[in-house]
C-alpha cells in the first residue's frame, strides 16, 4: 500500500525543487549568451541607458548616476584602445573585465570639443579625462581649484600627427617664411614648436595660421590657404592626396617622444577610489598589452574604435591604433621616472621643457604647478605584479641597420648647426662642449628618437685640406661616441662625417667668418 508523504516531506521537495530552479536559472543568466544579453539590458534600462549589446558606440546618459561607474572622457583616437578593449567597449556593460575581474563599471564619453570636455571634467560627468604632457602647462592653471593629478600615460603618438607641406617644401629650412595652419595651444602646436627648433628656426620664422583644430588646419590646406599644416591621421593621407605635389614632411613615426597621451582626475576622486583606480591602471595595462603583442587582438579592438568612432571604418581603426604606441606597465615606470636605468624622455622632462617653451611664448602664467604636485605614480609603483606579465615590459630602444655609404648623403628633414669649441688641433670634448651639446641638442635627440643622426664636423680654411677632413670627421666621432656613452644612443644610429673645409656658410676672409665655418651639423635623416 502507497504510503502518504509527511508533511516535512512535502517541504524538503518543494525546497529543493525552488533550489533546483533557482540554480538553474542563474546558471542561464550567468553562463549563456542569451542569459547574459538579457542581464544586460536589465542592467542598462534600470540605469536609464540603451542596451550596449546593440549600440556599442559612446553612450550620453547611461549610468550617470550609478556609483559602481568609472567615467572616462576621451576624443576620437586610437591611443586608448586598451582601456577600451578590456571594457569590451564604450558603454559601461557586464561582459567588461573591470566588472567581472574587479566588480566595477566604466564608461567612456567621447569628448572631441575640447572646451566641452573641461567643463565635464569640472562638473564631475567624467572621472578621468584625457590630455597630452605637452601641453598641458598651458591649461593646469586654470585646473588648479580641482587640484588635477596625472594618473597614468596611455599612449605615445607614433604617426598620428603629421606636418604636410605643398610642392617644394622639403625640409624644415624650407618652412622658413611660410604659412602654417595649426590648432594653437594643442599637441599639433608642440609638435610644430619641436620641428622647428630641430631645424634651427623658431616660431618667428614662420607664420602661423591659427586653427579651432587639427581638422580645420587640414582643411585650411586642401582649400590651399597654407603652404604647410599640422595635422592629425588620416587626414594627413587626404591632404597629400587632395593637394598635387603635396607630402609628409615629418610624423611622430620619427618624431617618437613629444606627445604623450595620459589620463588626469582630481586629488579628491583619486582618494575616494583609491582602490579602483589601482584596478582601472591594471585593467588598463592588461589590454594594452594584449593589443600589442596580438594581431587578432589589435583586430577585435579596431572593430570596438570603429562602432564608436563616427565615420571612421575597421581599417581606419586599425591603422589609428598602429599610429601610437599603447604603453604598458613598463612605460609608465619609466614615464615617472621610477626606473633609473630609462634615459630617455620622461613625463617630468617633457613638462619642464614645454612649460618653459610656453612660457616663453606667453602662453603660461607664473603659477604652472612642479612637476612633483600634479604627478600621482603610485598606480605604477602599487602594481608591482604586472612587471611579471608577458607583455608589459617598456618599449626596447630602436634598432638602426648598419650605416650605408649612402647615408651620408641621405637628405635629411631637420638640420641645426651647434658650435662646439676645439682647441686648434685637437678632437676631445670639454665639458663647455658637452654642456653645449646636452643644452642644444640632447633634448631633440631623445625627442625624434627613430631618427636617424648624422653629425657632421666643419672647419675653416687654415691648413691644408686633407687633414682638416680628417679631423673634422674626428670631431664628429667624439661628440656620437658621447652621445651613444652618456645617454646610450644605438651606435647604428649615427652616420659621422667630416666635410672639412667644403661646406662654409660664411666667408673664410675674416675671423668671424672663419668661426662660424667651425661648426657642427645636426641632421636628422629618416631611415
Amino acid at each position: 500500500m502507497a504510503r502518504r508523504l509527511t508533511t516535512f516531506s512535502k517541504l524538503l521537495m518543494t525546497l529543493l525543487i525552488v533550489a533546483a530552479l533557482f540554480f538553474a536559472g542563474r546558471y542561464f543568466l550567468q553562463e549563456t549568451d542569451i542569459g547574459k544579453e538579457l542581464t544586460e539590458q536589465a542592467d542598462t534600462v534600470s540605469s536609464g541607458g540603451t542596451d550596449s549589446s546593440t549600440s556599442p558606440g559612446p553612450s550620453t546618459s547611461s549610468s550617470k548616476n550609478d556609483k559602481d561607474v568609472i567615467k572616462v572622457g576621451v576624443v576620437t583616437w586610437g591611443g586608448y584602445a586598451g582601456g577600451q578593449y578590456f571594457n569590451e567597449g564604450f558603454q559601461a556593460n557586464t561582459r567588461s573585465r573591470f566588472y567581472k575581474d574587479y566588480g566595477f563599471k566604466v564608461e567612456f564619453k567621447i569628448l572631441d570639443d575640447f572646451e566641452a570636455s573641461r567643463a565635464a571634467f569640472k562638473n564631475d560627468e567624467v572621472n578621468l579625462l584625457w590630455a597630452t604632457i605637452d601641453a598641458f602647462p598651458t591649461e593646469v592653471e586654470s585646473l588648479a581649484p580641482y587640484n588635477p593629478k596625472v594618473v597614468f600615460q596611455a599612449d605615445w603618438s607614433r604617426g598620428g600627427d603629421a606636418i604636410v607641406a605643398r610642392r617644394g617644401i622639403n625640409t624644415v629650412a624650407d618652412l622658413k617664411g611660410k604659412k602654417i595652419a595649426v590648432a594653437e595651444l594643442t599637441p599639433s602646436h608642440s609638435f610644430l614648436l619641436w620641428l622647428l627648433d630641430a631645424g634651427g628656426l623658431s616660431i618667428n620664422d614662420v607664420t602661423l595660421v591659427k586653427q579651432a583644430s587639427a581638422i580645420d588646419a587640414a582643411a585650411a590646406f586642401k582649400g590651399k590657404q597654407v603652404d604647410a599644416a599640422v595635422v592629425w591621421s588620416p587626414d594627413d593621407a587626404d591632404c597629400v592626396s587632395s593637394v598635387p605635389g603635396a607630402r609628409v614632411l615629418e610624423n611622430t613615426k620619427s618624431a617618437s617622444h613629444i606627445i604623450a597621451d595620459v589620463f588626469i582626475a582630481k586629488e579628491s576622486f583619486i582618494n575616494n577610489n583609491q582602490k579602483r583606480m589601482q584596478q582601472l591602471y591594471e585593467g588598463w595595462m592588461k589590454g594594452a598589452a594584449e593589443i600589442n603583442s596580438n594581431d587578432g587582438n589589435k583586430r577585435k579592438a579596431a572593430k570596438i574604435l570603429a562602432e564608436a568612432f563616427d565615420g571612421f571604418d575597421e581599417g581606419m581603426t586599425y591603422d589609428a591604433i598602429n599610429n601610437v604606441r599603447l604603453c604598458t606597465h613598463g612605460d609608465n615606470m619609466n614615464f615617472f621616472g621610477l626606473n633609473r636605468d630609462y634615459k630617455n624622455v620622461t613625463g617630468e622632462s617633457l613638462y619642464n621643457k614645454m612649460t618653459s617653451i610656453y612660457g616663453g611664448l606667453g602662453f603660461t602664467g607664473d603659477k604652472v604647478p612642479n612637476w612633483r604636485l600634479i604627478q600621482y605614480s603610485k598606480l605604477a609603483q602599487g602594481s608591482s605584479a604586472l612587471a611579471s606579465m608577458n607583455g608589459q615590459s617598456s618599449e626596447g630602444v630602436h634598432k638602426f641597420e648598419a650605416v650605408k655609404e649612402s647615408d651620408k648623403k641621405k637628405a635629411a628633414i631637420a638640420s641645426k648647426a651647434v658650435s662646439i669649441s676645439f682647441r686648434s688641433g685637437e678632437f676631445q670634448l670639454d665639458e663647455n662642449s658637452k654642456y653645449i651639446i646636452d643644452n642644444e641638442f640632447v633634448e631633440i635627440a631623445k625627442a625624434f628618437s627613430n631618427s636617424r643622426i648624422r653629425i657632421e664636423g666643419n672647419t675653416d680654411n687654415t691648413g691644408s685640406k686633407a687633414t682638416n677632413v680628417a679631423l673634422s670627421k674626428k670631431r664628429a666621432q667624439s661628440v656620437a661616441n658621447y652621445l651613444i656613452e652618456t645617454y646610450s644612443m644605438p651606435r647604428n644610429r649615427f652616420i659621422v662625417v667630416g666635410n672639412g673645409p667644403d661646406k662654409p656658410v660664411a666667408s673664410n676672409d675674416s675671423d668671424k667668418g672663419r668661426a662660424q665655418n667651425r661648426r657642427t651639423d645636426f641632421e636628422l635623416v629618416p631611415e
